[in-house]
């Protein structure tokens, strides 16, 4: 089990674990998901690290099919600008590695927002914690259990 995981357990969170084989010459994490789970890229969600104003680190869910829209995401946490944070600091931080970076689970309660277009699924998928495994649970409970908010951050 995964940290991610367990705190779905512990919180008695409604929702299912996905396992595909993870190709290591792959270029895209989120797009390999997709592709092996044959869902919507539209439904399956990236985690991704961002550094808010050079300090505070910030986790930003998005679509796969989508782009992180950096000044939308700043603006959703209240700073003044959001840049990509160094793989490095992204994995320390959350204690996962790049590819299977879960928004739930990290080894620190960091800022999170998910991609409104969340809201328009009864369920959708996002990292379990490790490449090759993705976790299905419904938006609202993700959003839950990261303390996290919906907004506009995918472009």
């Amino acid at each position: 089990m995964t940290p991610a995981i367990n705190a779905l357990k512990k919180a008695k969170a409604i929702h299912q674990v996905h396992q595909y084989h993870h190709d290591p010459n792959s270029q895209s994490y989120g797009e390999e998901a997709v592709e092996k789970m044959g869902q919507d890229p539209q439904r399956v969600f990236k985690t991704l690290m961002v550094k808010l104003d050079g300090k505070q680190l910030a986790v930003a869910v998005v679509p796969v099919a989508a782009k992180l829209d950096l000044k939308a995401m700043a603006g959703a946490c209240g700073a003044k600008k959001a840049a990509m944070a160094e793989q490095q600091e992204a994995e320390r931080s959350t204690g996962y590695i790049l590819g299977g970076i879960s928004p739930l689970g990290q080894k620190k309660r960091l800022p999170t927002v998910v991609n409104s277009s969340a809201a328009s699924f009864d369920t959708m998928f996002v990292s379990a914690g490790r490449r090759g495994l993705e976790i299905e649970l419904a938006p609202a409970d993700l959003v839950r259990l990261t303390s996290g908010r919906l907004a506009d951050i995918a472009k």
